[in-house]
């Protein structure tokens, strides 16, 4: 009768290893894979959306040109977490604040950009990701 439970249970393990297995991954990119270290960006606008998501957050920055026009550049941060190790509040930057952004912009040429530093209202600056900050040099992710 043990026997017969054992094995059962070591099938029913397989099985559900072999439904994990089954399910999408997330990839994970590299920097390299999306950005261009040889593209840095400094973009300075209003803060239009912030998202404290995994496996990166985001934030939504709303740029004008000489012009006028409006442009929105998403740039991606380092997780909640990391954030959160380097300083960050969920009050640091909020919808409506005017900011200046460094990083390196994406390799497809679209308004996205993975950020190296934020550069508050009141001068603080604040690293975005590991590798950036005033270290000056594109993660190495």
């Amino acid at each position: 009768m043990r026997l017969i439970m054992r094995v059962k249970s070591v099938a029913l393990a397989a099985g559900v290893c072999l439904w994990l297995g089954a399910l999408p991954a997330a990839a994970h990119h590299s920097f390299a894979a999306e950005y261009d270290e040889k593209k840095p960006v400094k973009v300075t606008g209003i803060v239009k959306r912030v998202e404290w998501t995994n496996p990166h957050s985001r934030m939504y920055l709303e740029v004008k040109d000489a012009n006028g026009a409006a442009t929105v550049w998403n740039f991606e941060f380092g997780s909640p977490n990391h954030l959160f190790r380097a300083g960050w509040t969920r009050n640091t930057v909020k919808e409506g604040d005017r900011i200046t952004v460094e990083g390196w912009a994406a390799k497809d040429g679209t308004n996205l950009a993975q950020t190296r530093q934020v550069i508050l209202a009141d001068g603080r600056k604040v690293p975005g990701f590991a590798g950036g900050g005033d270290s000056g040099g594109a993660p190495t992710q």
